[in-house]
């Protein structure tokens, strides 16, 4: 077998990509992991959910000395933050985890390759280097596209990355802005908006629909949009934005209400424009191999992420469904173990979706909108965290857990959740889940007091009316 002969090649070296790769040299192929970055970890570790995240905590350590250490009885003046260190911070966070991934592919003995990758034929990709033009081509039996996905413009709204920024620019700004407009109350705006409003930035949201993250279930966006508001933030919801124009430092945005017809300016010295992201299939030769894409750009793959060309798979955001990364490892690993011989699956009625504003919103299964929408049956459970103790120790009880069960057989059909540690909590109720538990089967569950975990188990009693503490 020559150098560039390999069992499985992998283009793109995000999540799903390079999960995806290490597992298949797991399992004992030849890999090589094509991708146009020179680090490893995609949108989501260079520029996406880490660096966020990163930000997220040192924003919010700013505030909570700042803000809420008083009752405490901890006494903080004059707290300032320095929004270079915490820029540095992110970028070391970033910066050791690709470093933590190149040492994975060593370890495994993945090829990294750094390049353009275009599919050629069934079993062969073109690599050009962005750096010198040089081209070499790679032979596989098989190969997996896993090339994730891009910002989706906004019509009227050109993208500059200085004034009017994607979720890239907002994670780089040099200073904070007086006033910031977020275009999308999804997961991205609302996170970004929390970083820079924490920060001192006037933030205003602008929605399309008439709520806060679609998608989720009506009271968690219900209880979002309280507590962003009391943070603060203004929103416009039922809003769509027309234009926006620079002007000197500014940006001039041009909006109007979907109930009256009326517009107005809003006028921000950033704009972020986060309405939600697109496949990223152009220039793989897709189209030259005959891959079909559907009407929205994605490409079509049948239960094994096998598309209509043999030997060619894909897998994360370009095949659609929930864009999230944890998604697509999960493909990823499906995939190879398939080629393998194995039986990989994906569960995708236990896919758990976080925001981590805060309060978190964590959710997973069906919403109480679709079960009625389909005429399921079905009982539900709620517990408030200000019922539970260890959140009010923390200060931190915001929030409820809600609990639907089929009203028939108990077996657990969603969890969701919005307060304190949202995100970690959820995990208990995805493994419910991916069992077929029943909501006593949590219920019947010991959890440790004080711990925020009680107030799901607390949430599974209510669904049979035998709640505790409320």
């Amino acid at each position: 077998m020559s150098d560039n002969n390999y069992d499985l090649i992998v283009i793109g070296g995000g999540p799903g990509g390079y999960v995806a790769a290490i597992r298949a040299a797991q399992l004992g192929m030849k890999v090589a992991c094509v991708d146009k970055r020179s680090t490893l970890g995609g949108t989501c570790l260079n520029v996406g959910c880490i660096p966020s995240k990163a930000l997220l905590q040192s924003s919010h350590h700013y505030e909570t000395a700042s803000k809420e250490l008083a009752v405490h009885g901890v006494q903080a003046e004059s707290v300032k933050f320095d929004l270079a260190t915490m820029m540095a911070r992110k970028n070391k966070v970033v910066l050791d985890l690709t470093q933590g991934i190149e040492y994975l592919f060593k370890k495994n003995k993945v090829a990294h390759i750094t390049g353009l990758g275009v599919i050629v034929a069934p079993n062969q990709v073109k690599v050009s280097s962005q750096n010198d033009g040089e081209e070499h081509t790679l032979t596989a039996k098989n190969i997996l596209i896993a090339t994730g996905s891009s910002v989706t413009p906004l019509p009227g709204v050109d993208i500059d990355e200085e004034s009017i920024l994607s979720s890239t620019g907002a994670l780089n700004l040099e200073k904070v802005p007086r006033s910031m407009v977020v275009v999308g109350g999804g997961v991205i705006g609302l996170e970004l908006g929390s970083v820079w409003r924490r920060l001192g930035a006037e933030v205003t949201v602008v929605e399309f629909l008439d709520t806060l993250l679609p998608g989720m279930d009506k009271d968690i966006r219900k209880q979002m949009q309280r507590s962003i508001e009391k943070q603060g933030m203004t929103l416009k919801l039922s809003t769509k934005v027309v234009s926006a124009t620079r002007s000197g430092n500014t940006v001039q945005l041009t909006v109007e209400s979907l109930k009256d017809g009326k517009s107005e300016t809003l006028e921000a010295d950033t704009v972020l424009v986060a309405i939600g992201r697109q496949p990223y299939t152009q220039g793989l030769g897709l189209e030259v191999m005959g891959v079909n894409l559907d009407d929205r750009g994605f490409i079509q793959v049948d239960t094994g992420y096998q598309t209509n060309v043999a030997g060619i798979y894909a897998i994360g955001d370009v095949i659609g469904g929930a864009m999230l990364a944890h998604k697509a490892e999960e493909e990823g690993i499906a995939v190879v173990e398939n080629l393998a011989g194995q039986s990989g699956h994906v569960n995708y009625k236990a896919i758990p979706g976080i925001v981590y504003t805060k309060p978190e919103a964590a959710s997973v299964g069906r919403t109480e909108d679709s079960l009625k929408e389909e005429g399921v049956a079905y009982n539900v459970g709620k517990f408030p965290f200000n019922a539970n103790s260890r959140a009010r120790c923390n200060g931190s009880s915001e929030g409820f857990v809600k609990v639907l069960a089929d009203a028939k057989s108990d077996q657990v059909l969603g969890v969701h959740i919005i307060g304190p540690n949202a995100g970690d909590l959820i995990a208990e109720a995805v493994l419910a889940m991916e069992f077929g538990a029943s909501s006593e089967d949590i219920a019947r569950t010991c959890h440790a007091h004080p711990g925020l975990g009680e107030a799901v188990k607390e949430a599974a009693l209510d669904v049979s009316g035998g709640a505790i503490h409320i």
